[in-house]
């Protein structure tokens, strides 16, 4: 099994285009792009860049969260239809440019388990008709934004992947999950992608996983990682993506007094990258 590293979009500045980054993303060991169709900056470059250069695909969806006209609006909750209706449509927007697979963000957390599982069963449904693989982002909003909602759903359809952020875990149940092991064992075995984040009791996102101070922190969930690379061997992965997925402010901490980073982003999230590297070929 190989690990294909990826290079998120968010908070990546285009307004000079995006073939700017590629080269320092060639000399990191990055192979592919990760980005949703509605937000990818200029799409005839990206696709140009997609095609001509070729980096593989992950298209991201977000049901739900955009307006008619395709911008931004945040999710809210609405029916099960109106999600189901915006995942189609964002499924068959970008599915004829031939991505990996789809990174999905998907639902709504205060929906009932009766909505959960008319909405994730006719995602399985959808899928087989379209024929193309979904992977159910571990999400604060969303349905799987935590292990005790993710873990029966999980049971009930046995066919769901999962892209496993479990900063987001950690930060919605203020803990480093010493009691939710099973549900990361669990979530490991459906893991399809990862995101390569590391959380905190207070938040998503460490300041800098760089320093001392997170060093816990990041060597739990690179423990929790490791368990999902050794699942993605043992059911037969050739191929398993990582998206060291540090994000912008507001999700990266800032000096209150000037608004700077704390760290800057890019670096960050290409030490991760190289880390993970080293990581899996040491492990797997």
């Amino acid at each position: 099994m190989n690990l294909s590293l990826v290079r998120h979009l968010w908070g990546v500045d285009l307004s000079q285009g995006l073939s700017r980054h590629v080269p320092r993303w060639r000399q990191v060991g990055y192979q592919a792009l990760e980005a949703s169709y509605r937000i990818c900056g200029d799409r005839e470059e990206f696709f140009r860049v997609l095609n001509g250069e070729g980096w593989a695909w992950i298209a991201q969806v977000l049901t739900d969260s955009f307006d008619d006209a395709g911008h931004w609006k945040g999710n809210r909750r609405r029916s099960v239809q109106i999600h189901l209706k915006s995942l189609r449509e964002q499924i068959e927007e970008a599915g004829e440019h031939g991505p990996l697979f789809f990174n999905a963000q998907t639902g709504y957390d205060g929906w009932s388990w009766s909505e959960a599982e008319e909405f994730y069963g006719r995602c399985l449904e959808m899928q087989r008709e379209l024929g193309v693989t979904l992977a159910h982002e571990t999400h604060r909003g969303r349905y799987f934004a935590t292990p005790w909602a993710t873990v029966p759903l999980l049971e009930r359809f046995p066919d769901l992947e999962l892209t496993c952020d479990f900063s987001h875990w950690v930060c919605v149940c203020e803990r480093l999950l010493p009691d939710w092991g099973d549900a990361i064992s669990i979530a490991a075995r459906h893991c399809r992608h990862l995101h390569a984040r590391v959380g905190f009791e207070q938040g998503p996102q460490v300041s800098d996983p760089r320093v001392e101070a997170w060093r816990v922190h990041v060597e739990t969930h690179e423990r929790w990682w490791r368990e999902i690379w050794a699942s993605q061997l043992a059911r037969g992965f050739s191929q398993s993506t990582l998206t060291p997925e540090f994000g912008p402010p507001t999700y990266q901490l800032t000096d209150p007094a000037t608004g700077r980073p704390l760290a800057d982003l890019e670096d960050v999230c290409d030490w991760m990258a190289r880390r993970q590297k080293g990581s899996f070929t040491q492990n797997i």
